[in-house]
């Protein structure tokens, strides 16, 4: 699908697409697969390869996912979705959401980031080797170094092993090398704002920060309900797609 003059790589499911996913850094859209396929058929849904991920390329002009985000749905022709992000995907659903709540019927956030959020010093310490490695031009070191990364240490030991390898393997990892998203304000200070029907799904062994991002929604934003999962970590849709597609089918329904 082309829109915001970039070639989208888009896959639709069901006659009438309302519910969209949004994926996680240094992944694409073939990391929700699981999800879809447990689902099933019936789920009226569009995914895509965020700028610069997947078979989505990055022009090397400055954008917004949110301003990405919005052409597709209109392109689309969806006026009002559900939407569906992990991780980096939650913070740009979350974004979304506070710039166009119009448009948004209920979000659901997996193990969410936020928007220029102040990154933590141990956080920086296990970042810095990657984005070094890939600088100079060794990007099988810092693909090695993120898929040894304790974000991944759950799903590394569960059935997604696999998939996540693959996944990394994949990304081309230019988003290490330089970033071409537009600055933006905290959205931090307009959780406050958000009025969205919101689900959060959040595992127990995910990484202090991610940890506290949850906490401050969950804080922060009046209509979220929130499930923790103790003994899962960063990737819920990975390690356990059926729960999460059970969670996320629950939720929609509810909204009908």
């Amino acid at each position: 699908m082309r829109t915001a003059n970039v070639d989208f790589n888009v896959q639709r499911q069901g006659t009438e697409c309302r519910t969209v996913f949004l994926h996680g850094l240094g992944d694409d859209l073939r990391t929700w697969d699981s999800v879809w396929e447990a689902m099933g058929d019936g789920l009226g849904a569009l995914r895509y390869d965020l700028r610069g991920f997947g078979k989505t390329v990055c022009s090397g002009v400055p954008f917004r996912h949110a301003d990405d985000l919005l052409s597709l749905l209109d392109a689309a022709g969806i006026q009002c979705c559900d939407l569906v992000g992990v991780s980096e995907g939650g913070s740009v659903a979350i974004n979304f959401t506070l710039d166009h709540p119009e448009r948004v019927r209920s979000l659901i956030l997996v193990s969410p980031g936020l928007g220029a959020w102040e990154w933590s010093q141990a956080w920086q310490e296990l970042w810095q080797p990657i984005v070094t490695s890939a600088r100079r031009g060794d990007l099988a070191e810092a693909r090695r170094l993120w898929w040894e990364h304790p974000l991944f240490s759950t799903t590394r030991a569960s059935d997604a092993r696999d998939i996540l390898f693959a996944s990394i393997m994949r990304f081309s990892g230019r988003q290490w090398i330089r970033d071409y998203q537009e600055p933006q304000l905290p959205d931090l200070e307009r959780l406050h704002l958000l009025k969205t029907r919101t689900l959060l799904l959040t595992g127990g062994q995910d990484l202090d920060e991610f940890r506290l991002i949850a906490d401050l929604l969950e804080a922060s934003v009046n209509n979220l309900q929130r499930i923790d999962y103790p003994v899962r970590g960063h990737l819920l849709h990975l390690e356990d797609p059926a729960e999460c597609a059970r969670k996320i089918g629950a939720f929609l329904a509810k909204s009908e």
